[in-house]
């Protein structure tokens, strides 16, 4: 029998529960980002499988390793690249390994580590990294089963108890807020910034309250113009939108820019247009589409994720004894699955040597 130690599974990242929106900016991979990053990835000795999951409230990494010195090289080299300290990225991480990294992912990927708890969004975005890790043949025998496994659990929470049931989405309490705000819906005017998924969700509900006048703008006219006519909206050019924004009462923002796109001075021109109007910006980009101080302009209100998820916190106290339940369940299948792992595909994995070829190599069939 090998004396080689075995692989180890592990999770590794900043999420909302320790990382406020500020950092989780400076932690976000863009497009690009996530490229670049990832090629370096596939050069890091020891690694042998991961995949990475990076959304708005969370950057978080999975993986197999062959030693936690090789965890540890990795939270240096995203550091590194992102021009963040070890020190302070060290303070707000989540860091598990094996059967913790296995309950962690579960959790995740039901929903019960949310911002939005019980939210159904987490479980698409968990699948598109798996798909994303699939593509870059990221991910091997390990992560294929513990990621195909997973899907299979969430399914079974949300099925088996009611941790979704009243759930308080982000695009209703957007809505809530702005009712609040101005009333009846229907003669408020509504632009969407960013054709985003997100974004569309919120632009729906706003339809649902009865809000009937909408206008959409993205940097890609064909893709506004194709959300605009789903929803029965008015395409603009991304442009002309800071010239229109006095138009505006309501603008949802869902960008992908890596900087402010709304500036101060655009909403003080607003403002000057309109100031017995009331301008309510939804941020729920990250980074932030919109210059945090326009909060201090007069008659302007402006929330972002965070701001939005507070507020949904205080519907949660119903949902408490579903979460135990939930939980009660994932605990016993994070049980199961590290039991699988540990018997047999990790113990494979040790007879595998590592290599540049093995780790991140041609696609490796998915596990019965």
């Amino acid at each position: 029998m090998s004396d080689q130690p075995s692989p180890t599974l592990f999770t590794l990242g900043a999420s909302h529960h320790t990382t406020p929106i500020e950092l989780r900016e400076k932690l976000a991979l863009t497009a690009d980002k996530m490229n670049a990053f990832c090629d370096r990835l596939n050069h890091l000795s020891g690694l042998r499988e991961y995949a990475v999951l990076n959304t708005c409230n969370r950057v978080e990494f999975y993986g197999l390793a062959d030693a936690t010195e090789t965890v540890e090289q990795l939270q240096h080299e995203f550091c590194a690249f992102q021009g963040f300290s070890d020190g302070e990225f060290r303070a707000i991480r989540h860091h598990a390994l094996n059967r913790d990294a296995i309950q962690h992912l579960l959790e995740v990927s039901s929903g019960l580590n949310s911002q939005m708890l019980g939210e159904t969004e987490i479980l698409g975005q968990v699948k598109d990294a798996y798909a994303a890790a699939q593509s870059r043949h990221s991910v091997g025998p390990v992560l294929n089963r513990v990621f195909q496994k997973t899907f299979q659990y969430a399914k079974h929470v949300r099925s088996h108890t009611a941790i979704t049931e009243g759930q308080i989405s982000v695009a209703n309490v957007a809505v809530d807020l702005a009712t609040k705000i101005f009333g009846e819906l229907a003669s408020v005017h509504i632009l969407l910034l960013g054709a985003g998924e997100i974004g569309d969700k919120t632009a729906k509900a706003f339809v649902s309250r009865g809000a009937r006048s909408l206008t959409v703008a993205s940097r890609r006219l064909e893709r506004a113009q194709e959300l605009a006519s789903a929803l029965g909206a008015t395409a603009l050019p991304f442009e002309q939108w800071a010239a229109r924004l006095a138009d505006f009462d309501i603008v949802v923002c869902s960008t992908a820019a890596p900087q402010t796109v709304v500036k101060l001075a655009e909403t003080r021109a607003a403002m000057k247009k309109r100031p017995a109007r009331p301008l309510f910006f939804i941020d729920l980009a990250l980074p932030r589409d919109v210059d945090p101080t326009a909060a201090d302009e007069g008659n302007v209100f402006l929330y972002n994720l965070d701001d939005l998820a507070k507020i949904a916190e205080e519907n949660l106290a119903a949902r408490t004894a579903e979460v135990k339940h939930a939980r009660e369940i994932l605990t016993e299948k994070a049980n199961l699955l590290w039991e699988q792992i540990n018997k047999v595909a990790l113990t494979g994995a040790v007879a595998r040597p590592p290599s540049d070829k093995s780790k991140v190599g041609g696609a490796v069939p998915s596990p019965r």
